[in-house]
C-alpha cells in the first residue's frame, strides 16, 4: 500500500509539474486567501495586544475618576468673562474612601500653571499628587528618587519629570538638582526642585489609554499635592487674547485601586453610582477602567477576525473553485490516459486518488506558500507603517491562524478536487479510450 502511495504521489508530482505555469496560476487563489487569513488575524491580534499592554502600564486594577469641563458657550460675552467651577470635590474622595473593595486611592490635580526654566516655558502639565501615584499607575523611575511621605507633609517644593517633559526642559543637561519655576505673577509661584526623572510610559499617542487620560503621561511634572494646595488655592487663572478664564477645580482626577481584578468593574460602577448623587445635574464627572480598554479591543479584534476572516475564507473558497476547474478541463484533457489506466487494471479508487492527490498537493503548496507570503507581510507591516509615518500598527502572528489556514487550504484540496477525480473514476473505459 505504501508502495502504490508513494508511486501515485509521484505521478502527481510529474503530472503538475508538465504544466508548471498552469499549477502555480491555479495556486494563487490559496496563496492569497492563506496570506489574507493571517495578516487579518495578525492585525486583530496586535491591536488587542496593544490594549493589553496599555493595560498593563496603567493598571489592570485602576480606575479613573475625572472631572468633565461643562461645555463651552457660544455666547461672546460670556467667554470673555467666564468663571467655571465644576469637577471632583474634596467631599467626593472622602466618599470614594468608604467604598468597599478599595485598595489604594490616589488624588490629582491638574494645576493649570504655567513651568518655566530660565527663558524656557515648557508644554507640561503641573500635577499636584501623593507619593502613591507612581505605584498606581505604574511610573518607573529613570534616574533620582520621589518624593515621600515626609515631604509632602512637610510641603517640600521638589518635583518629578515625565520623560518629555524633562527633554523638554533639559535637553542638554541632567534635571537632577535643577530648578523651575511653577505659576505666573496671577496665581502665584513657587520654586521647585527636580529629584527624579521617570521612564517612558509606552503609550502611543492616539492611542486608547492616552484617549482616556486626554494627556500624554510623559509630558506630566508631579509635585506634591500639598504644595500645589498651598500655592495655587483651588481656581486657576488664565488670561488670554480677548477672554478671561476663571476654573475652580478642588481635583482634576482621582485613581482607585480594586483589591482584586475581579472587583474593578463592579468597583468603577458602585463609584459611579456614588458620585451621581452629587453630580446628577452636573454632569461633571466620569468614571472609567482601563480593563474596559480590554473589553472593547477584545470586542472589535472579534468582529474585526470575523469580517475579515469571512472576506479572507471568501478568498480560499474562490482558489478552491479554481482549482476544481482546472482539475475539470484536466480530466477531460487525460481522458484516454484514464482509459490507458483502467485498461491496465487500474481500478477506480486509484483514478481517485491520484486526482486526489494532485489537487491536495497544488493547495497545500499554495498554502506553504501563503503562509510565508502572510507571515512575511504580517511583519513587515509595522515596519513599512513607521516608515512611511509617526504612528505604530502592531501585528501579533499566532499560531493558531498559520497551522488553521495551511490546514484549511489542504481540506479545501481535497473537498473541491473530490469532484473532478469520482468524475475521472466513473468514465467508461472503452469511451475514454476512443477518446480523441
Amino acid at each position: 500500500m505504501l508502495n502504490f502511495l508513494a508511486s501515485t504521489f509521484r505521478l502527481g508530482i510529474t503530472n503538475l509539474r508538465l504544466h508548471k505555469l498552469r499549477s502555480f496560476l491555479t495556486a494563487m487563489g490559496i496563496i492569497f486567501g492563506v496570506a489574507a487569513v493571517i495578516i487579518m488575524v495578525a492585525i486583530g491580534e496586535g491591536t488587542k495586544q496593544s490594549a493589553i499592554d496599555q493595560i498593563q502600564r496603567l493598571g489592570a486594577r485602576n480606575i479613573l475618576v475625572r472631572s468633565v469641563a461643562p461645555p463651552e458657550s457660544n455666547d461672546a460675552s460670556n467667554r470673555q468673562t467666564r468663571t467655571l467651577d465644576y469637577g471632583i470635590r474634596r467631599t467626593d474622595l472622602e466618599l470614594l474612601q468608604t467604598l468597599p473593595g478599595l485598595e489604594k486611592i490616589v488624588p490629582l490635580r491638574d494645576t493649570g500653571q504655567d513651568i518655566v526654566r530660565r527663558d524656557v516655558r515648557a508644554t507640561a502639565n503641573a500635577i499636584g499628587t501623593t507619593p502613591e501615584i507612581f505605584e498606581v499607575i505604574n511610573l518607573s523611575l529613570a534616574r533620582g528618587t520621589i518624593f515621600d511621605w515626609t515631604q509632602y507633609n512637610q510641603r517640600a517644593a521638589v518635583c518629578v519629570l515625565g520623560s518629555l517633559a524633562a527633554k523638554q526642559l533639559f535637553p542638554a543637561e541632567d534635571p537632577i538638582g535643577q530648578t523651575l519655576l511653577f505659576g505666573s505673577q496671577r496665581s502665584g509661584t513657587v520654586t521647585v526642585t527636580v529629584i527624579g526623572v521617570l521612564e517612558p510610559t509606552g503609550l502611543r499617542p492616539g492611542s486608547e489609554g492616552v484617549s482616556m487620560m486626554q494627556r500624554d503621561l510623559d509630558q506630566d511634572v508631579y509635585f506634591p499635592l500639598s504644595v500645589a494646595q498651598e500655592t495655587f488655592g483651588d481656581t486657576i487663572v488664565r488670561q488670554r487674547s480677548g477672554s478671561f478664564d476663571r476654573k475652580t477645580i478642588e481635583l482634576s482626577e482621582i485613581w482607585l485601586r480594586a483589591a482584586n481584578l475581579e472587583q474593578v468593574e463592579p468597583l468603577a460602577r458602585i463609584a459611579q453610582s456614588a458620585l451621581e448623587r452629587n453630580h446628577s445635574q452636573t454632569n461633571d464627572v466620569d468614571v472609567k477602567a482601563p480593563i474596559q480598554i480590554l473589553r472593547q479591543a477584545e470586542q472589535a479584534s472579534r468582529t474585526f477576525n470575523f469580517i475579515l476572516g469571512s472576506i479572507a475564507g471568501f478568498a480560499l473558497v474562490v482558489g478552491g473553485i479554481g482549482i476544481m476547474n482546472i482539475m475539470l478541463a484536466t480530466v477531460t484533457e487525460r481522458t484516454r490516459e484514464i482509459g490507458i489506466r483502467r485498461a491496465l487494471g487500474a481500478k477506480q479508487k486509484h483514478i481517485t486518488l491520484q486526482f486526489l492527490i494532485e489537487t491536495t498537493v497544488i493547495s497545500l503548496s499554495g498554502g506553504m506558500l501563503g503562509v510565508v507570503l502572510g507571515v512575511s507581510a504580517a511583519l513587515a507591516l509595522p515596519v513599512i507603517v513607521a516608515y512611511f509615518s509617526d504612528s505604530n500598527y502592531p501585528t501579533n502572528v499566532t499560531t493558531w491562524s498559520v497551522a488553521g489556514s495551511f490546514i484549511i487550504s489542504g481540506l479545501i484540496g481535497i473537498g473541491f478536487g473530490l469532484y473532478p477525480a469520482v468524475k475521472a473514476a466513473r468514465m467508461d473505459p472503452i469511451e475514454a479510450l476512443r477518446h480523441e
